[in-house]
């Protein structure tokens, strides 16, 4: 029976390659969109962990999404929230998503303060000290051509000159004095949230939630712990999330299973004088229906294999060519995708071969 299903498959190269690339296209859109949209999300829970702070006290108006929120708070917050009991450092920061090249977020930071959460680890250069600097990180600076110190950056289309490049992971990628982020954006004296540091987090957060709230004016603020704000950067907290992904995967399934429908339907009808001499030796419906299936399944497989191989060869392009662009395959979407694409495979050739397995003998002998 092998040797049977592979020379069929071998009879007809052309549709065999096809089908093959259809199931790996399947692998690699489900693979790939994952890996684009959760290492988008891990990425922000890794800068947003490697910053230091364990609080964020942020206007009531203002949004949880990194990035989305208007600069609605004064800067000089931040003085009232150091005076608290436990709070070791407050720092302002001004956070603009940017829509270029790609989508990402500009810094506008107070840069002791915000040394002061965990302190830059540089590469080269140092702190900030003219108006115009900028601090960018490691991938940002070998992104492209690639940066060094001294070089102008553009960032909210004014010019800067980088006079420090940091380990990442420290927030964003482009860090720049809040205020001459202010100025730029017309917002003087103001912060869209504020980075806390407490002494023996987390046995004092609950304290320190309480003292601003108890502080005059603080009272429509928003508080979150970096717990807190970790857990609204998953899949299940970001609207639409789920749903665009599923609704991804449900194409990429489509997909594979019309080609592999339309082959073995194809395949079954040019092969009804020999399922007719199968049949006629007395082969079994279960018999026509394995033979089927087992190529099907040997199709599914060689496609698994090629998609999963160019996701992996995908990635691989990608860190090197965008290093900033987070790209995370697991072994838990490997594992969906495969099992996806298998299934969807079996099922789009289920049909055809029950249809196989009901030919009458005597007609399909007489077949022309």
């Amino acid at each position: 029976m092998n040797k049977l299903v592979v020379g069929n498959l071998v009879h007809r190269p052309l549709r065999s390659i096809i089908s093959a690339f259809a199931v790996a296209i399947e692998v690699i859109m489900i693979l790939s969109i994952a890996a684009i949209m959760l290492g988008q999300l891990n990425g922000q829970r890794v800068n947003q962990s490697g910053i230091g702070m364990d609080m964020i006290v942020h206007p009531g108006a203002a949004t949880n999404l990194i990035g989305m929120s208007g600069a609605a708070a004064s800067i000089q917050v931040a003085d009232v929230l150091r005076g608290l009991p436990h709070v070791e450092v407050a720092a302002p920061v001004n956070i603009q998503l940017v829509a270029g090249k790609t989508l990402e977020n500009i810094y506008g930071i107070d840069y002791a303060s915000y040394n002061a959460l965990r302190p830059f680890v540089f590469v080269t250069g140092g702190p900030f000290q003219h108006p115009d600097d900028a601090i960018i990180d490691d991938l940002e600076a070998a992104r492209g051509k690639g940066f060094k110190v001294g070089d102008t950056i553009e960032i909210l289309h004014h010019p800067f000159h980088i006079c420090g490049i940091v380990e990442h992971g420290k927030g964003g990628r482009k860090f720049i004095p809040i205020t001459t982020m202010n100025e730029i954006g017309g917002t003087p004296g103001k912060a869209s949230m504020f980075y806390l540091r407490t002494e023996n987090h987390p046995q004092f957060q609950d304290a320190v939630r309480k003292e601003i709230f108890a502080t005059p004016g603080m009272q429509q603020y928003n508080i979150e712990t970096l717990d807190e704000l970790l857990a609204n950067l998953s899949p299940e907290k970001l609207p639409g999330f789920n749903i665009g992904l599923r609704v991804v995967i449900g194409i990429a399934v489509l997909i594979g299973f019309l080609v592999i429908f339309q082959s073995m339907y194809t395949a079954v009808m040019e092969r009804t004088r020999e399922i007719g001499i199968l049949k006629s030796l007395g082969a079994s419906r279960f018999y026509i229906i394995t033979v089927v299936l087992r190529e099907t399944g040997l199709l599914a497989i060689s496609g698994i294999a090629l998609g999963v191989g160019l996701t992996y060869l995908m990635r691989t392009i990608f860190h090197y060519k965008f290093p900033t662009l987070a790209f995370a395959v697991t072994p838990e979407w490997v594992l969906a995708a495969v099992i996806i694409a298998f299934s969807g495979a079996i099922l789009g050739a289920f049909y055809p071969a029950i249809k196989a397995s009901r030919k009458d003998p005597i007609d399909a002998l007489s077949y022309e």
